[in-house]
């Protein structure tokens, strides 16, 4: 019995394993969060609550600048909101996968997810592991770091003013390098891709500095859906044209 529970321990930890990169990323982003966080004012209470309700990095990033500036809160809830209408996208990308899953694993998943466990759980959907439990304890461990380091920049805060020379910042861009490339398996996935990058690169050099995660996004999945969808229908009139003759 033992050994079998043991077993099961095993099994469970290694579906956790895709977690790992966004919890390698998690902790050095949350500790500068943490730390520019208590810099700006808030309590170290103050500053774990909003990591355990907001959970959103580069939301609370501006968030805790904007608080250092004496923004009004309310505006600096209404530009959040704006951040984060991606999640409308991911979310809906991800539903389909989720119709069997019950209301409230769908409510607990959703408050918990983010642009890199987006990332890990549409890899782990489209190979078909959509249980929810292991989906759910993912996104559980993945936000438990963000925790915890943004309570070791909170109680660092006071001996560090400034994270820049710790490079903190290039840890969420490698993070999505290294998720992209796991995801990209075909020429296509690669297009895409690079559609996606450079159109990001040219609306934010547009000032559209709020949008411009969004419309690229819009913009490559279009694109990338436009190309699969005709590269389908060019093969179904081959195969057509084909039975045709053979006929």
């Amino acid at each position: 019995m033992p050994e079998f529970g043991l077993a099961r321990i095993k099994t469970f930890a290694k579906k956790l394993t895709p977690a790992l990169p966004v919890m390698m990323g998690y902790l050095p982003v949350g500790f500068a969060y943490g730390v520019l966080a208590v810099n700006a004012g808030l309590t170290t209470g103050e500053t774990i609550i909003m990591s355990l309700i907001v959970y959103a990095g580069s939301s609370q990033l501006m968030a805790v600048g904007f608080f250092g500036l004496g923004i009004n809160p309310l505006s600096i809830i209404l530009t959040t909101l704006v951040v984060n209408l991606r999640h409308l996208l991911m979310s809906a990308s991800l539903s389909p996968h989720m119709k069997h899953w019950r209301k409230l694993e769908v409510a607990g998943f959703g408050f918990e997810l983010t642009d890199e466990t987006f990332a890990v759980h549409s890899l782990r959907f489209a190979g078909g592991e959509t249980a929810a439990p292991p989906a759910m304890a993912i996104n559980l461990v993945c936000h438990s770091a963000w925790v915890a380091g943004s309570l070791l920049g909170a109680l660092a805060g006071n001996l560090i003013s400034d994270v820049r020379p710790f490079a903190l910042d290039y840890a969420l861009p490698a993070m999505f390098i290294a998720l992209l490339i796991l995801q990209v398996r075909s020429r296509l996935h690669v297009w895409v891709a690079a559609l996606g990058g450079a159109a990001s690169l040219v609306l934010w050099g547009a000032g559209l500095t709020q949008w411009n995660v969004i419309l690229a996004t819009v913009i490559g999945a279009t694109m990338g859906a436009a190309v699969e969808t005709w590269h389908k229908k060019k093969g179904e009139t081959r195969s057509a044209a084909g039975a045709g003759a053979e006929s």
